[in-house]
């Protein structure tokens, strides 16, 4: 190493090339260097799991949830809830490669996906769906007997 033929040792070496701050000669104006330009749906490079378990629509491969990935988050200005942001992801099958493309749901506190792959089936979310559709028929059957309380006393008047 250069740093050894004039005496230096290797850990100043090393040093060097952890820098920390940059050089700015005192002529350097820094109007001359073009502003980074921003697309309109702040664009940018995430890695990222999957929040849920997919299957590619062109190939087939299961993706499981947890799984790493490179992805492109973009924000959906005309999809808000509450003035919650909505975000959309794009990933790459592992095996074909095709775009897949997923947003997040504020109002359910999920993912939907969108393009290029299928949701797996989830028996945690098929019991909690039963259990909303038990509770919804409860309610409906308690809303005819209160109807029907109501109306026997008009019905005994006529």
């Amino acid at each position: 190493s250069i740093n050894a033929e004039y005496g230096g040792s290797q850990e100043a070496a090393m040093g060097e090339r952890k820098v920390l701050n940059k050089y700015y000669p005192p002529d350097f104006d820094p109007s001359i260097i073009p502003s980074k330009k921003r697309d309109k749906l702040n664009t940018m490079k995430v890695r990222m799991m999957l929040p849920f378990s997919l299957r590619c629509t062109s190939c087939g491969e299961y993706m499981y949830k947890g799984k790493k990935f490179n992805s492109k988050k973009e924000d959906v200005p005309e999809d808000t809830y509450l003035g919650i942001m909505v975000f959309r992801f794009y990933v790459n099958c592992q095996r074909c490669n095709l775009l897949i493309s997923f947003k997040t749901d504020p109002q359910n506190s999920d993912y939907v996906c969108e393009h290029g792959a299928s949701r797996n089936f989830e028996p945690w979310r098929a019991r909690a769906d039963e259990e909303e559709e038990v509770e919804a028929e409860q309610q409906a059957k308690e809303e005819a007997v209160s109807y029907t309380h109501l109306t026997l006393p008009t019905k005994r008047i006529v």
